[in-house]
């Protein structure tokens, strides 16, 4: 059996702490990441978001959610 979204963004997480949402599609498949962070969030993991600004495909500055495990 496969593993779960839930259970590929924990192990990245605990293995480098940190994930932004491009890193979550290309990395493990998971495209809303904000709802695989909730479910986590509701078990009781310690998951804080942080901003971040990129600049977009055009050039453009975008605000971006970094989430990173609090241990």
């Amino acid at each position: 059996m496969s593993e779960t979204q839930d259970e590929r963004l924990l192990k990245h997480l605990q293995m480098y702490n940190t994930i932004d949402p491009l890193r979550a599609w290309q990395l493990l498949g998971i495209y809303r990441l904000s709802a695989v962070i909730h479910r986590l969030r509701k078990v009781g993991y310690n998951i804080v978001t942080e901003r971040m600004k990129v600049q977009n495909q055009f050039g453009e500055s975008c605000s971006v959610a970094n989430y990173k495990l609090e241990n």
